[in-house]
């Protein structure tokens, strides 16, 4: 017990970042759409990622064949040859994608919808496209070098086929959020905790979306890797200019954070 606390520690401190961003996600998420449906994800989002990872590190499905390199086993904690952090990230990463959705399609309670979940997968994978480039140049900041593609890539040295595993597991995992989510509203329990005041909850996502890809395009600029920064302000500049071209998407900023207390003493008959 003693020898995973000192390997849960090490995690958090090598990677503090990580940790931050996990923490806005769970905030966030819980703020927007109920803390039982943020606690859930995170369990069954990092078990989806986990598991793809796991497939890939050793057949190649679905990103491709890829190696972690083992330098900080007994510092961090690994979980069946994949760092624990690694899965983590992607929770918070298909949330921020699939917030960033709602608000565009003005769907705020984040119910089933199969064209949702699409195009969250879409904006997770642009998240990737600046992601995974700035990681895989580790050994020039302070990640340090954690994996590399054996047969390198087109891509920045990343290989096309990383991006379709990217969309498929997107979907996946976009699809289980709408499922627990939709859980937790068919049984009455939806949002419980939030509360009533603050900004809309509906732009929380959206900020850690380009909180995340923000911290990223600074890493590329500070190792002098401006292709790569120039791609992701391209990428990124996609969803801002969708949000602008449809003005009602941010209506949310006059609206309260959250009314369902008032709503569930109603229903309650409090």
């Amino acid at each position: 017990m003693l020898h995973f606390l000192n390997l849960l520690t090490g995690t958090v401190l090598l990677r503090p970042y990580v940790f931050a961003f996990f923490a806005a996600y769970i905030i966030s998420c819980s703020l927007q759409f109920g803390f039982r449906q943020a606690a859930v994800f995170s369990v069954a989002g990092y078990l989806i990622a986990w598991l793809s990872e796991v497939s890939s590190i050793h057949n190649g499905f679905p990103y491709g064949l890829y190696t972690y390199i083992e330098a900080t086993k007994g510092r961090e904690l690994w979980v069946a040859g994949v760092p624990f952090m690694d899965s983590l990230s992607y929770v918070f990463l298909l949330y921020a994608s699939y917030s960033l959705v709602c608000l565009y399609r003005g769907k705020t309670d984040g119910r089933f919808d199969l064209p949702g979940a699409l195009l969250s997968s879409f904006f997770f994978v642009y998240l990737d496209a600046l992601i995974d480039p700035v990681a895989l140049r580790g050994d020039r900041w302070f990640l340090g070098r954690i994996y590399y593609y054996p047969d390198g890539g087109a891509y920045f040295g990343v290989p096309y086929s990383n991006f379709v595993g990217w969309l498929i597991v997107g979907f996946v995992m976009a699809c289980a959020f709408q499922f627990i989510n939709n859980q937790f509203l068919n049984n009455g329990a939806a949002r419980a905790g939030a509360v009533n005041q603050g900004p809309s909850r509906t732009l929380l996502g959206p900020a850690l979306y380009y909180s995340v890809a923000i911290f990223n395009l600074a890493v590329a600029i500070y190792i002098r890797q401006y292709n790569i920064a120039g791609m992701g302000v391209f990428l990124f500049a996609l969803p801002a200019l969708m949000l602008l071209a449809r003005p009602k998407t941010l209506r949310p900023l006059a609206r309260p954070l959250i009314q369902y207390p008032t709503a569930h003493k109603r229903e309650k008959g409090i």
